[in-house]
């Protein structure tokens, strides 16, 4: 009788070709996604982890006060420093002197305390000492504060001593109106200094806002498309869509004639008699909230209508053939198969307000510009790219927040949860 070999019987041969072919199917899956992959790793990743890691790095004290910031490790904090910690910054200042280290030193140290940027480029100076000086720690001191006498006040020494790592918290404690105190201890800024908490503040009541009147707006707006014929709905959808064709600077300028004192709006409200003098409608939080509606409008409508699509008409048509008014058909049978739509488009809406920028500067006041404006701002003006780095870190670790929590909340919708 003729044996068959282990492994060489039909049903082994087809597993082993099946394997191969499963295999086959990977990589090619692999490789069409890896081009895709390694581009958001480089375009979208590595920069904002980059950035990010620039809310905690602090290189600037620790490589430019190397010694200093080794004779402070035994101070107080409070007392005078010891007449080391002047030699010591004496020797750092000579050795920075005339090198892109000192102008990153003053302006980090200047982040913390006004005034400490012309400080030190007025003590660089009158750096090296005589050599009689030099050599003598008690004349070293003398010497300091005889060019200024803010070398003796403990603070321009403790804004040192707390960089005594590359790393550091403070731009992330200054993101939220924090301050380190010498002993480590946290502590709340003084209140004529807190700003960001209130801008934070601001940032989402004016998103939230956007996001309810975009959802009153959008609502009727994407229901009234879902029972139009194809061929209507097409059309209106189409001239929703419109303002994606268009940029968003020049929908904010025709926004700014339109609300402008003698703009289009104010004459036809005074023409017709609803008032006798021009509304302020532009740089106010008003003007925001119309021209932020307007453009993130799109964004609402387009996941309603699509979970609207979805939903069959029968089933209105049931409750109200089995007794129910109309009315309670569509809010108790209706809505409810639209909270997925409307959660989508909710956060959708509210994320891109979190992150705007250009409306709020265009069209509003001073009191109205939201947590991106002042990431521009120290971006690009300050160049503080720590203090924009945590602003936006922030930014980010709520929005995260954010979605977690509509991915819990949909889960148990779903019954995920």
């Amino acid at each position: 009788m003729a044996t068959t070999t282990l492994g060489t019987t039909p049903a082994a041969k087809l597993r082993r070709s099946g394997a191969k072919a499963g295999n086959r199917r990977k990589l090619r899956a692999v490789a069409l996604i890896a081009p895709l992959a390694v581009f958001l790793l480089a375009i979208f990743v590595v920069p904002i982890a980059t950035l990010l890691l620039r809310a905690v790095d602090n290189p600037e004290v620790v490589d430019a006060l190397p010694r200093t910031i080794e004779a402070l490790v035994d101070w107080d904090g409070y007392s005078t420093p010891p007449d080391a910690a002047y030699m010591a910054l004496l020797q750092d200042l000579q050795a920075t002197k005339d090198t892109p280290a000192a102008g990153g030193l003053a302006r980090r140290l200047n982040h913390e305390i006004s005034g400490y940027r012309s400080l030190l480029f007025k003590t660089i100076r009158n750096v090296p000492f005589d050599d009689a000086i030099a050599s003598d720690a008690a004349r070293v001191r003398e010497r300091f504060l005889a060019i200024d006498k803010r070398w003796g006040e403990p603070p321009y020494w403790q804004s040192i001593a707390r960089n005594d790592s590359r790393w550091s918290p403070y731009y992330l404690l200054a993101a939220l109106d924090l301050k380190q105190e010498p002993d480590g201890s946290i502590s709340k800024v003084d209140p004529s200094t807190s700003v960001f908490l209130d801008i934070f503040k601001r940032t989402f009541v004016i998103s939230g806002v956007v996001t309810l009147l975009t959802l009153a707006l959008g609502f009727p707006l994407a229901y009234w498309i879902s029972q139009l014929p194809t061929r209507k709905a097409n059309l209106v959808m189409i001239c929703v869509l419109i303002p994606f064709w268009t940029s968003v600077l020049v929908r904010i300028a025709a926004w700014v004639v339109l609300l402008q004192r003698q703009g289009l709006i104010n004459s036809a409200l005074m023409n017709i008699g609803l008032t006798d003098e021009p509304i302020e409608l532009l740089f106010n939080r008003l003007g925001v909230y119309i021209a932020m509606t307007h453009i993130l409008l799109p964004f609402m409508v387009l996941p309603i209508y699509s979970s609207m699509q979805s939903i069959p008409p029968t089933y209105q048509r049931a409750a109200v053939s089995l007794g129910s008014h109309p009315f309670a058909a569509f809010w108790r049978v209706y809505v409810p198969q639209t909270y997925p739509g409307v959660a989508a488009g909710a956060l959708l809406v509210f994320i891109i307000s979190v992150g705007y920028y250009i409306t709020p500067a265009l069209l509003g006041g001073p009191g109205d510009q939201m947590i991106s404006y002042y990431v521009a701002y120290f971006t690009n003006q300050t160049i503080n790219w720590g203090m924009a780095s945590a602003l936006g870190f922030l930014l980010l670790v709520g929005t995260l927040l954010l979605y977690s929590l509509y991915r819990r909340l949909s889960g148990r919708e779903l019954g995920l949860g």
